[in-house]
């Protein structure tokens, strides 16, 4: 996940297009004593590993997931994108160059855009020696690869759905490997999943094919424009950075798409201190790079 700025308003949100988040300013609610005493009481909100614990070992990658559950580490975040012949592969940036070997393996395809392989070829790809000798050889996971090991650990996952204007149809196929690994059943949709993006429109075409499972939006939307949002999402997942407790306050005043409390999963606090902050708020879940360090944070 990467912070964006722009204006959103409620009437792009209605059209077809990804939508993009409104400045900082515009989206935090002043926040008194008594907002922050009342949000403050909503204890113990989820820990996410994002990526993984990404922190610790190479992101997105199935030594990530692994070492999150060796933490204690219910809940991980991942990223999905599609190869140019069309499968489901682990990776956060739109390139591979960043987390692979890519240029050394290809050195003429620049600029190594994801959807411009095969999954054969990022197949052969080291995902791992760029965080440490000790990780050569890790791959990038194709989804399938990633769900079966997340059902493995008994881990739960926050699926973010990446850039999903590159990939017409992403949304369905990734349902469709959802349900092809056993994720599409009542425990999973109702316990262990939740899908996310940045894009507004992405979220609704996921909420229109299988509206029971949990939504989230990426962002940090104007309070005005929260109970548009609030009709295909049930969480409102925003920059740790860009909230307040009267923020957090407003979105829990609303009933998102399963008529339940409107939820916020915030993101990436690695900070103890930020961490201690966003709890006070009363958010819902903290995504994090250093799921110890938040644990640790919250629990003192």
């Amino acid at each position: 996940m990467h912070a964006r700025a722009a204006a959103a308003t409620t009437a792009a949100l209605l059209g077809t297009g990804a939508l993009v988040l409104p400045s900082t300013a515009s989206a935090q609610a002043p926040a008194d004593t008594a907002v922050a005493s009342a949000s403050a009481a909503h204890k113990n909100p989820t820990v996410v590993a994002h990526r993984g614990a990404s922190a610790y070992v190479p992101e997105n990658t199935l030594a990530a997931i692994d070492k999150a559950a060796r933490m204690g580490f219910r809940w991980v975040e991942n990223d999905v994108q599609r190869t140019k012949d069309g499968v489901l592969v682990i990776v956060h940036d739109d390139n591979l160059k960043r987390t692979t070997n890519v240029e050394e393996v290809f050195p003429h395809r620049a600029p190594w855009k994801v959807k411009d392989f095969t999954a054969a070829e990022i197949a052969k790809l080291d995902a791992g020696s760029w965080f440490g000798e000790k990780y050569k050889g890790a791959r990038v996971p194709t989804l399938t690869q990633y769900m079966n090991r997340v059902s493995r650990n008994h881990q739960s996952l926050v699926l973010e759905i990446k850039k999903p204007e590159l990939y017409p149809g992403i949304e369905r196929d990734t349902l469709r490997v959802l349900r092809k690994t056993g994720w599409l059943d009542r425990d999973h949709v109702k316990n262990k999943l939740v899908v996310q993006s940045f894009s507004a429109d992405s979220i609704k075409k996921v909420h229109a094919q299988r509206p029971d499972i949990k939504t989230g939006f990426l962002g940090t939307p104007a309070t005005a424009d929260l109970p548009a949002y609030a009709k295909f999402a049930d969480q409102i997942n925003s920059t740790h950075t860009s909230i307040s407790a009267g923020y957090v306050s407003a979105i829990h005043r609303l009933k998102g798409a399963h008529g339940k409390r409107l939820e916020i999963f915030t993101w990436t606090v690695d900070e103890a201190a930020a961490a201690r902050r966003v709890a006070g708020f009363g958010v819902n879940g903290i995504i994090t790079n250093k799921p110890d360090v938040v644990r640790r944070a919250i629990s003192d």
